[in-house]
């Protein structure tokens, strides 16, 4: 399950891309919280606490308890608007949610083990190295760990063939290809001079 971080959060009433451009330069990020049964909220966090947050986090996709002064609203960071030049973030979406509320999101996949088409001289390329989820919140991984030490030459590994977490349900078709063992340019080299 996923990790909930904790951010505090204060209301903004100041609008406008200039007052927003000294807002950031005072080290808050602008932002905004909505949801079902929320009203469209802005607000502004620290900046230096949501780039370290980012920092220790495995994707985009995370739940924070957004303290917003004494009261705690379980939020999900639906997106983040990056500065093209410097990488800065400047400006962050959240959904208020509740642990029952239904999510998509990307989640890293890691593939685990050494295949044993490896050991007999092929190559694992990972073709999927996030796959898009649906759960409830509270059901939300970090990563998507697969073994992958079955796999002989040839053999792929689709979304269909792998076990989610309870409650975890894949958005893309099963037939999705995740990795596949190739046999190695030096094997294919010697086959064709045979």
């Amino acid at each position: 399950m996923a990790t909930k971080h904790v951010l505090k959060a204060e209301p903004r009433q100041r609008t406008g891309s200039g007052v927003l451009k000294q807002m950031r330069r005072e080290g808050w990020v602008p932002s905004v919280i909505y949801g079902r049964g929320t009203a469209n909220q802005n607000l502004k966090v620290d900046a230096k606490a949501f780039s370290e947050l980012l920092a220790h986090s495995t994707s985009d996709n995370i739940l924070i308890n957004l303290d917003l002064g004494g009261v705690n609203q379980l939020a999900f960071l639906k997106a983040i608007q990056h500065d093209a030049l410097s990488g800065n973030t400047l400006h962050a979406d959240f959904m208020a949610i509740d642990e029952s509320t239904e999510i998509t999101a990307l989640i890293p996949v890691h593939l685990s083990g050494e295949p044993v088409g490896v050991k007999a001289g092929g190559l694992l390329e990972q073709m999927s190295h996030t796959l898009e989820i649906r759960c409830a919140a509270s059901k939300l991984p970090d990563t998507l760990e697969f073994d992958v030490t079955h796999l002989q030459e040839g053999d792929l590994l689709h979304i269909g063939d792998v076990k989610l977490p309870e409650g975890v349900v894949a958005t893309h078709a099963s037939d999705v290809v995740i990795a596949h063992v190739v046999k190695s340019a030096a094997a294919v080299s010697e086959g064709s001079a045979a």
